[in-house]
């Protein structure tokens, strides 16, 4: 399909500015976020191991919220092993360090008509709506892919993740520990396969600039190791 390019524009600045506002629910509820840029960038099969480390730091307590159980270190291991990065979607917050803070999956159910979310906050990155803006990437990529709903399974006691569901429209249902939310999801349109194009290039553009910063830093942090040795190397040489 060919697009005039002043159209193109307008429907990319159209969807910049959606990733600006604040976090809502589908249907327009409550924000939960002040207008800020949160790039989050797809993660492919060579990230695997950054996954995990950022799996492994979590506490017993929040493997236990974002698993169901209390994962051990081999179960974590065995899971993101399994992870299909050709079939599901990953994605993922760095910060400054590249160090992912937080980590979503969207696993598509057979013929994807359906899909799971689960996602996982380092605890040092709380409190900033993170979540709530990987479960409306999610949401947006799944609806880009044909699915009609999407489905949160978790403990009832995880109140962060199902007030996120609910505040997008989902239905909860409870049963005793565990409850499931049920968010069915609107067709995708223009609006939103462009506005994954933005944001997927606003994730691959902020993770370039990181990854060039982050060298930088550690050639002016070898440069900085290298001075301090010769000044120790001058000091004892005149004693």
């Amino acid at each position: 399909m060919m697009i005039a390019s002043k159209n193109w524009w307008q429907v990319s600045v159209r969807a910049g500015r959606d990733w600006l506002r604040p976090v809502s629910g589908l249907d327009g509820g409550p924000a939960t976020l002040p207008p800020a840029l949160v790039p989050i960038r797809s993660l492919g099969p060579r990230y695997r191991g950054r996954i995990l480390a950022h799996l492994l730091a979590l506490s017993p307590a929040d493997r236990y919220l974002r698993f169901g159980y209390a994962a051990t270190d081999e179960q974590i291991a065995r899971y993101t092993e399994t992870l299909d990065f050709d079939r599901d979607e990953i994605f993922g917050i760095y910060n400054r360090k590249l160090e992912l803070i937080a980590v979503a999956h969207l696993a598509y159910g057979p013929g994807k008509g359906s899909a799971e979310f689960g996602v996982s906050v380092a605890p040092r990155a709380r409190g900033r709506g993170y979540g709530a803006r990987l479960f409306r990437r999610a949401v947006m990529h799944a609806r880009n892919a044909g699915v009609g709903q999407l489905v949160v399974h978790a403990l009832s006691e995880n109140a962060a993740m199902l007030k996120i569901a609910r505040r997008a429209g989902a239905e909860v249902h409870r049963a005793g520990s565990e409850a499931e939310a049920y968010l069915t999801l609107p067709p995708a349109d223009f609006d939103s396969r462009v506005g994954q194009i933005v944001a997927d290039q606003v994730g691959e553009l902020d993770y370039r600039l990181k990854r060039q910063a982050k060298q930088f830093r550690d050639v002016l942090d070898g440069v900085q190791e290298v001075r301090q040795g010769v000044r120790h190397g001058r000091h004892r040489s005149g004693q």
